[in-house]
């Protein structure tokens, strides 16, 4: 059974940082690209970012670009998002998916993290 796990949320003030984690079970996980979605309430998910399986190929949003970066270790099944310059359009609850897939209609089949930046 596929199981993702995602931790590392929190409120953060305007410009500060985060760093997301997603614990994968349940598959080969160095053979699956990754990807970073968000949802912010009452909102339609939005793709943030995508990873290929040796951390090479990357994507981001033009929305996080210079501001998130992607990656993962493949030892430990585990995918991260380093989320810097934070702003308060960035609130939204966070969660991963497998598969690379720059699109912004990836359901969610994980609980998510909640990222909430307010001052």
């Amino acid at each position: 059974e596929v199981q993702l796990v995602e931790s590392g949320g929190g409120l953060v003030q305007p410009g500060g940082s985060l760093r997301l984690s997603c614990v994968a079970s349940g598959f080969t996980f160095n053979t699956y690209g990754m990807n970073w979605v968000r949802q912010a309430p009452g909102m339609q998910p939005e793709w943030v970012a995508s990873l290929g399986t040796r951390g090479v190929t990357r994507a981001y949003a033009d929305s996080v670009k210079g501001r998130f970066t992607i990656s993962r270790d493949n030892a430990e099944n585990t995918l991260f998002l380093q989320m810097n310059s934070l702003k308060p359009e960035d609130t939204a609850l966070y969660y991963c998916t497998k598969g690379y897939n720059i699109r912004n209609d990836q359901s969610r089949v994980s609980r998510g993290t909640q990222v909430t930046v307010s001052s």
